[in-house]
């Protein structure tokens, strides 16, 4: 097989600004080119990245975009990689400095720049892999595994009852995006690519709808028994940035008969409801929990 090299599928017409431009000049610029992110250059030589969120995050904090310069809201210093590195390390590099975009330098010069999406179109069956160490043993019987970063807040007894609510809370990440598009094969541009997303209602990427409510299976999976879905109604209320923290909570309203109950069901979003709806799950009794072999989620190949 052949080796795709970063220079195999970089972007070399590199949109760049000088340090001392303007926010508002490098918001010009990014709306002009079509991107999300400007290389910042001095003297020839690459000192940092400035995107989209970092003007807006400017912009949020009052602060004015005519007068502060790129130089005091851009990350820096840059992570770079040559042309001649691996497509699969840039991959690699991308996932675990958790950035989008790496500027490509070549000899100390500014020869192009390669992105997630860029990486997305040579290389689909990547996945970009997560750090290290995070997984940890489940503390319900019922769940693979638990998650350092993850939260639980059940009030509940030994069996499900009207009124026990449970509360799970994660940040949904990049990783947990792109991983989410190659899984379910929804690839919509608003989710993956930052330039596409700036020109649309939400000026910026957001979180795919059906990810975020996913984290209210999540909260349901941690009521006491095996928690089986039978139905769930949702009301999309308001959109989620990548990278936002939300928290699923969901109660108990009603006991329909037969192991059978009705739930209330809200994400969250900086305490701001962003889905809404009601399930109807069914909910065995766990009399022993089997032991996890080498097929279950997570289990070493």
């Amino acid at each position: 097989m052949l080796t795709v090299s970063v220079r195999d599928v970089m972007v070399e017409d590199v949109a760049t600004i000088r340090p001392d431009g303007t926010l508002h000049e490098a918001a010009d610029r990014m709306a002009a080119r079509d991107v999300g992110s400007l290389v910042v250059v001095e003297d020839d030589e690459v000192v940092g990245i400035l995107t989209h969120s970092d003007v807006l995050r400017h912009i949020a904090s009052d602060g004015d975009p005519t007068s502060a310069t790129v130089a005091a809201s851009m990350g820096s210093p840059p992570i770079t990689i040559e042309p001649t590195a691996d497509a699969e390390d840039a991959a690699t590099l991308l996932s675990t400095e958790d950035v989008k975009r790496l500027p490509v330098v070549e000899d100390g010069d500014l020869v192009g720049v390669v992105t997630v999406t860029d990486l997305s179109y040579v290389l689909p069956q990547i996945a970009l892999g997560r750090p290290e160490g995070r997984s940890r043993p489940a503390t319900r019987p019922e769940m693979a595994y638990d998650d350092e970063e993850w939260a639980a807040d059940l009030q509940t007894g030994d069996d499900p009852d009207v009124g026990d609510t449970v509360r799970f809370t994660k940040r949904i990440s990049e990783g947990d995006v792109e991983d989410f598009a190659r899984a379910t094969g929804d690839t919509n541009r608003l989710h993956l690519d930052d330039g596409f997303a700036i020109g649309t209602r939400f000026g910026e990427r957001i979180v795919h709808g059906t990810l975020v409510a996913g984290v209210i299976s999540a909260a349901l999976a941690r009521l006491p028994g095996l928690t089986i879905y039978l139905s769930q109604d949702l009301g999309f209320r308001a959109p989620v940035p990548i990278g936002a923290t939300v928290t699923a909570a969901c109660e108990i309203t009603e006991a329909l008969g037969g192991n059978r109950y009705r739930v209330s069901t809200t994400v969250y979003h900086e305490n701001e409801p962003v889905v809404d709806g009601q399930a109807t799950v069914l909910i065995d009794q766990l009399h022993e929990a089997p032991a996890l072999g080498r097929a279950a989620v997570g289990a070493d190949d």
